[in-house]
């Protein structure tokens, strides 16, 4: 079955949207415990492009699978679990990048490269980080992960912050947050 990227935001309410995030299947990586470890010989760029042994990984099929086994542990190691193995992966900057964001009722829903959708919320918190010269915004994916937003996102959620307070915060699902690194 070839594969179906998910809809436009635009064109999604919040429920659908929390309905495409459902029905994600995602690998039970939680529940893994390889005992081989090793380097994974790949690498995720701060542009959010996936390198093995130095070149790109062109098929997005491949990328949208390997993030599916993407985790990152307490100490800010990413790794990629399966049953076997637990390799190391090299994360110049974020697992992720958030490439759209959406006002959708009480929420706001964010497009990640990997065409996956993630609500922000309590289980998916927004940090603002950098400096009042380079901020950056990161959206808290999943296993310790999470996406940075780039240029025309961060402008987008700021226009979003602007458009409903002076004060540089948005809500999302009960939460607020600010957009300025503290």
């Amino acid at each position: 079955m070839p594969y179906e990227p998910p809809p436009h935001l635009a064109e999604l309410t919040l429920a659908e949207i929390a309905e495409q995030v459902a029905a994600r299947k995602l690998p039970p990586v939680e529940g893994w415990a390889p005992e081989k470890q090793g380097d994974s010989m790949m690498r995720i760029a701060a542009d959010g492009t996936w390198f093995h042994e130095g070149s790109p990984i062109r098929r997005e099929a491949m990328v949208r699978a390997f993030s599916g086994l993407l985790t990152r542990d307490e100490s800010g190691q990413h790794w990629l679990v399966t049953p076997f193995e637990k390799l190391t992966i090299e994360v110049e900057d974020a697992g992720f990048i958030a490439t759209d964001v959406a006002r959708k009722d009480d929420g706001l829903a964010f497009r990640l490269s990997t065409d996956e959708l993630v609500i922000a919320g309590p289980d998916h918190a927004l940090i603002a980080r950098g400096d009042a010269e380079t901020p950056a915004i990161y959206l808290h994916v999943r296993r310790g992960c999470e996406a940075r937003l780039n240029r025309s996102t961060y402008q987008q959620l700021a226009e979003i912050a602007l458009a409903e307070s002076d004060d540089w915060t948005v809500e999302s699902q009960g939460e607020r947050y600010s957009l300025l690194p503290a």
